[in-house]
Parts: C-alpha cells; structure tokens; sequence
C-alpha cells in the first residue's frame, strides 16, 4: 500500500521509525516531511501536503504525526476530501476506518510509548470501511458540506 507520511519536530523520532518499519512490511511510504529535525519548524504545511496526496491518489493512505497529534488531524482535514482521525487507542483506530473511512491517522508522538503508536498504525492501515449505510450516509452528509463550502 502506499502511504504518505508527515511529521514536525515533535513527531519526528517516530515519523522516522515508522518510515524504516512500515518499508520493511512492504509498504511504499513516501516522506513528506520534516526531512530533519528542526525544533521551529511548523507541521501544516507537511500534514497539508500528505493530505493533498492522499485526495490525489485514492486508495492510498496517510500518517500525519506531531507531539499531540491535534493540529496535524486539523492541518489534513483541511484539505478537502480528507478524513483525518486522531488515534489515541487501538479502538479509536480500528473505528476511524470501520465508521469513518478514514483516510489520514493522526498520532500525538508525545503521548504514547514508540510500541503502542505502531500498534495503531498498524491496526489503521489492515482495517477497512464496514460500508454501513448508516456510516455511508454521514460520510456522504459530511462530503456534501464539504463541497457546498469549496
């Protein structure tokens, strides 16, 4: 699968495990960033070009990661046709592709330990959409807003 991937300073360390570990499950990641650490750098513009691969290339996923993980989900919801979910348990992201078809995970690098942000990592990309009229039906309310805005 190929997976877009972003991350500030804070995000970093673990952008840069999952880039080595995500390849080595046969995943095509492709790195938008931060190419080094830089502690002033700032995550929108990395999480907004991640978002932007994802709309272009369906079927593809992406991963935007900072110390919480909050802006970098507001950054690629920005982008339009993105679902950004923060993931913050095994459940929370399992349930961003069952009941939302997500397609962007956001993960705070701060909050939890390098094992259990892979575990969620991990979980995101093996799981798919239910396809739950009920789950289709807010998804499409939601794409209708979107594109009423735009």
């Amino acid at each position: 699968m190929r997976l877009h991937i972003a991350a500030d300073h804070a995000g970093y360390d673990l952008k840069q495990h999952l880039v080595q570990f995500l390849t080595t499950k046969g995943h095509e990641v492709i790195d938008h960033g931060a190419h080094e650490l830089d502690p002033l750098d700032d995550y929108p513009a990395f999480c907004i070009s991640a978002g932007e691969a994802v709309v272009s290339e369906p079927g593809s996923l992406g991963i935007v990661i900072g110390g919480s993980g909050n802006g970098e989900q507001i950054a690629a919801n920005k982008v339009a046709g993105v679902r950004a979910v923060l993931a913050w348990s095994l459940e929370t992201a399992k349930l961003g592709r069952q009941h939302n078809d997500a397609n962007v995970i956001a993960v705070g690098g701060r909050m939890h330990s390098l094992e259990d942000s892979t575990s969620f990592v991990e979980a995101f990309i093996a799981e798919s959409f239910s396809g739950d009229e009920r789950h289709q039906r807010r998804i499409d309310q939601l794409a209708d807003y979107e594109s009423k805005r735009a």
